[in-house]
């Protein structure tokens, strides 16, 4: 489930810095607001057996802002999208978003006009396109041309992603307790490298645009978490799906 804010700002730009990281901020306050113990369990533990956090978001969209160098053009009717597959918390971000009159986003007021709750494709053949908007992350070891026990970034082109890429997504269904029937048909594309900071240090990903197989559940749990690692800051969120 995804939750659709559209917003308004009078700003004109956002410093690149600020792009993606507020949104895991924001979606912790949202939570310890209305469901204190939820956000508690969730930052301080995870869900399931691999303490995984089942939530993700998109970076803020606003397609009238004129570009500015330098700067990440903003301005005028924008939309910010957070998701989870656990129905529960996507309902209490609702609720609670709708309850606000502004996002504080990295020190740019984005004003809450609307908020609105979108369902996931049924993806009843169990197939599906999935596209996404920020890089995907995924680590790997040992094997392809690292060190033993040394974790290194992968990229989709470079060896070992693949298996990676799947085990993560069957990790995802066995932490929602759904069938990990789950499988990577093709890579049909690859974006640029590209790296942001959301925390210590910069990480390194790129989009990819993926054919998936498998139970209609995970496909659906995955168009609202987001794939590849650390969806809860912003990387693999999935802009689009056939």
């Amino acid at each position: 489930m995804r939750v659709m804010v559209e917003v308004a700002t009078a700003a004109t730009e956002l410093d690149w810095r600020w792009v993606h990281a507020p949104g895991r901020g924001i979606i912790y306050n949202l939570l310890s607001r209305a469901a204190p113990l939820l956000a508690t369990v969730l930052h301080d533990k995870g869900w399931g057996p691999y303490r995984m956090r089942p939530i993700g978001y998109g970076a803020p969209l606003f397609p009238y802002a004129g570009r500015r160098k330098g700067t990440y053009a903003v301005g005028g009717p924008g939309l910010v999208e957070f998701g989870s597959p656990v129905e529960s918390i996507a309902e209490v971000l609702a609720e609670e978003i709708s309850r606000q009159r502004y996002l504080d986003w990295g020190g740019v007021e984005f004003h809450v006009t609307r908020v609105g709750v979108l369902e996931p494709p049924s993806f009843s053949d169990g197939r599906a396109r999935m596209r996404t908007r920020t890089p995907v992350l995924m680590k790997g070891r040992d094997g392809y041309g690292r060190s033993p026990a040394r974790e290194g970034w992968l990229l989709p082109n470079e060896p070992g992603f693949s298996e990676y890429f799947v085990r993560n997504l069957t990790r995802k269904a066995e932490t929602l307790g759904l069938e990990p029937d789950i499988r990577l048909t093709s890579i049909l594309g690859v974006g640029p490298k590209r790296s942001f900071s959301v925390g210590r240090g910069a990480k390194p990903g790129a989009t990819i645009d993926v054919e998936l197989e498998g139970d209609p559940d995970i496909l659906r749990a995955l168009w609202s978490w987001g794939l590849g690692q650390s969806n809860s800051a912003d990387f693999g969120w999935v802009a689009a799906t056939e």
